[in-house]
């Protein structure tokens, strides 16, 4: 009798699947155990703490402050000139309770003009500075 040198259709070839899925549990719990140790890059941000404090009051009215082109200051729709700024202020502030003023300034305003409106703003007792640039 002669051997046959292939298996018989009866006989099907099959294969071992046990170490393949080893390997893949073995992958897994090595990319899940060095994921966690992974620190991720970025900023670090002061949060502010919830310290539930109502909201501020609405009726408070905000010092708009403008500066023009050519450097006229207007203090609610009144031309004032730089050397009265604190005066003008601090009647704007004995009339109204405000803790922060608005300073909008042209682009082509002197910056000099602008930090000069800003210190007298301080000066006057205004510490909430904000200041807005126009659009052309």
């Amino acid at each position: 009798m002669r051997k046959k040198k292939h298996g018989s259709a009866d006989d099907e070839a099959s294969i071992d699947m046990t170490p393949m899925l080893d390997i893949v549990f073995i992958m897994l719990i090595f990319f899940i155990v060095t994921t966690s140790f992974v620190k991720e890059k970025g900023l670090d941000v002061n949060r502010p703490e919830d310290r539930n404090t109502p909201p501020p009051e609405t009726n408070k009215k905000s010092l708009a402050i403008r500066i023009d082109e050519n450097g006229t200051i207007v203090m609610n729709n009144r031309e004032v000139d730089i050397r009265r700024v604190v005066a003008n202020i601090q009647t704007f502030l004995a009339e109204n309770n405000t803790d922060s003023a608005g300073i909008q300034a042209h682009p082509k305003a002197k910056h000099g003009i602008v930090v000069e409106v800003m210190n007298q703003t301080k000066l006057a007792g205004i510490d909430k500075v904000s200041v807005l640039v126009q659009g052309q």
